[in-house]
C-alpha cells in the first residue's frame, strides 16, 4: 500500500501531535513501574518434555540471526543508511532480542529506539519499500513484545504494544519518506495478536501458580484442622477419665480421716499426701488440656493455671517420694547458675519420672539423687537400690523411659539407663546448656 501519509493542515496536524502525545504520556502514567526497570525477569525453561527445557532459548538466537543479516541489508542497501549506522541498528536490535530472554523491559526499549530511529534516518524516496517496519524488523520487535507480554503484568504489556504501535506513526507526522509501504496497520494488528497471546499465556500460568499454593494451603489446613480434632478428642478423654478419677482420689482422701474413730498421726499426713499429690496432678492435667485445646501452643494463655515446675521445686518432689516409703537421698555439686526453661523443666521431670519408677518397681528402696552442675550443662543422675519389699504388678508401658529419651534427644543431650549390679536401677541424663544462661 503505497502513500503519503503525511497531514497537509498544520493546524490538524498540532492537534494530531498534541492528541497522540497526551496519549503516550497517559499510557506511561499508568504502568511506570512496570516499563521503567532493568529488573532480571529470565525465561524459565520448559518444565516437560526436559529434552526440550531450552528450545524456547534456543529458537530465538537463531531468529536473532537470521533477523540481524535482514535487517543489515534492509538498513545498508534499501533504507541506505549507510554502512556504519546500519550495522550499529542491525546490531542494536539483534542485542536486543537475545537480552529479552533475561530482561525483557530493556529490551524492548532497546529495539524500539533503534526501529525508531531507523525510520527517522530513512527519509527520501524509498520505492515502495516497507515504512516505518521492516519485514525483518517487524519480527524481531514481535518476539520480542512476546516475551515481554509473558512476564510483566498486563497493564505494562498493554502499554507496550500501545506505544509499538503509536510511537512510529508519530514520526510520520514529523519526517517522512516520499513514497513507501505502511505498515503500521499490518504491525497493530501482529503487535496486538502477539500481546493478547502473551497475556493469555502468563494469565494461565499464574492462574496455576495461584491453584498448586491454593492446594498447598488446603492440605495444610486440613492437617492442621485434624491434628485439632485430634487433639480435642484426646482432652476430652482426659478430662472425662482420668480428670474425674483423681477428683475421687481427692475427696476420698479428706473425708477418709473422718470414717476412722481417732486415727493415727501418720495415717493422716498419708492420706493428705495423697491428696496433695491428687490436686497437684489435677493441676498438670489442667495445663495439658489448655495446651491441647489451644490453637497455638505457645499461646500464654493457654495454660495459665500454674508455671511449669523446675528443679526449685525438687524439694517437694523428694519429700512426696518418702512419704511414700522411699528413702531419698538428695546432693547438689558444681557451681549453680540459672538454666534454660527447657533444661530445667527437662531435669525435673526425669527426676520426677526416676521416683515415680521407683515407688512402683522397688518399694521401700533406698534412692539417691546427684545433680552436677558444669559449663557444658547438668548432669542428672538417680540411682534405686534393689526393692526391700514384694513388687506388685505395674500396669506400666514403658512410656515414661520414652519420655526421658525425647526430652533427653530434643535438647541434643544423653541418657543412659539400665539395672546395676547390686539388682537397683539407675538413669543417668545429661542436658547441655552450651554454656548459656537462661
Amino acid at each position: 500500500m503505497a502513500g503519503d501519509s503525511r497531514t497537509d493542515g498544520t493546524g490538524d496536524g498540532k492537534r494530531g501531535r498534541e492528541g497522540f502525545g497526551g496519549f503516550v504520556l497517559s499510557a506511561l502514567r499508568v504502568p511506570r513501574d512496570q516499563l521503567w526497570t532493568f529488573a532480571a525477569m529470565p525465561l524459565p525453561p520448559l518444565s516437560r518434555p526436559r529434552l526440550l527445557r531450552w528450545a524456547p532459548h534456543f529458537v530465538v538466537v537463531w531468529i536473532t540471526i537470521g533477523t540481524f543479516i535482514g535487517n543489515l541489508e534492509q538498513l545498508v542497501q534499501r533504507y541506505q543508511l549507510g554502512y556504519s549506522l546500519g550495522l550499529s541498528l542491525a546490531l542494536a536490535q539483534g542485542i536486543a532480542l537475545v537480552l529479552a530472554l533475561w530482561r525483557p523491559v530493556p529490551a524492548w526499549w532497546l529495539s524500539l529506539v533503534a526501529s525508531a530511529v531507523a525510520a527517522l534516518c530513512s527519509t527520501g524516496r524509498l520505492e515502495d519499500e516497507p515504512w516505518p517496519w521492516g519485514a525483518t524488523s517487524l519480527v524481531a520487535h514481535t518476539l520480542i513484545l512476546l516475551l515481554l507480554a509473558l512476564r510483566v503484568p498486563t497493564t505494562g504489556a498493554v502499554a507496550a504494544f500501545l506505544l509499538s504501535v503509536g510511537l512510529l506513526p508519530v514520526l510520520q507526522q514529523v519526517r517522512s519518506p516520499d513514497i513507501y509501504d505502511n505498515t503500521t496497520p499490518l504491525a497493530g494488528y501482529v503487535f496486538g495478536v502477539v500481546t493478547l497471546i502473551g497475556i493469555v499465556l502468563r494469565g494461565r500460568r499464574d492462574a496455576r501458580t495461584r491453584l498448586v499454593e491454593q492446594e498447598a494451603l488446603t492440605a495444610e489446613e486440613r492437617a492442621r484442622r485434624t491434628l485439632l480434632e485430634e487433639r480435642g478428642r484426646i482432652a476430652r478423654e482426659l478430662h472425662d477419665v482420668v480428670a474425674h478419677h483423681m477428683s475421687v482420689i481427692s475427696i476420698q482422701a479428706q473425708v477418709a480421716p473422718h470414717l476412722v474413730k481417732d486415727p493415727p498421726d501418720e495415717l493422716k499426713e498419708n492420706l493428705e499426701g495423697i491428696r496433695q499429690n491428687a490436686l497437684e496432678a489435677l493441676t498438670e492435667l489442667r495445663r495439658v488440656l489448655g495446651v491441647l485445646r489451644s490453637e497455638n501452643q505457645d499461646d500464654p494463655e493457654a495454660a495459665p493455671q500454674a508455671p511449669l515446675p523446675t528443679l526449685d521445686r525438687l524439694t517437694g518432689l523428694v519429700e512426696n517420694a518418702r512419704a511414700a516409703g522411699l528413702t531419698v537421698d538428695c546432693a547438689t555439686t558444681g557451681e549453680r547458675r540459672p538454666l534454660p526453661p527447657g533444661v530445667d523443666l527437662s531435669a525435673y521431670r526425669i527426676v520426677q519420672e526416676a521416683l515415680s519408677n521407683a515407688i512402683r518397681h522397688a518399694p521401700g528402696s533406698t534412692v539417691y539423687i546427684a545433680l552436677t552442675h558444669t559449663r557444658p550443662g547438668l548432669r542428672v543422675r538417680i540411682t534405686n537400690t534393689a526393692p526391700r519389699t514384694a513388687i506388685s504388678p505395674s500396669p506400666g508401658a514403658g512410656h515414661g523411659l520414652l519420655g526421658m529419651r525425647e526430652r533427653t534427644a530434643m535438647l541434643g543431650g544423653e541418657l543412659a539407663t539400665g539395672p546395676t549390679s547390686d539388682g537397683g536401677y539407675e538413669v543417668s541424663a545429661f542436658l547441655p546448656t552450651n554454656g548459656e544462661n537462661a
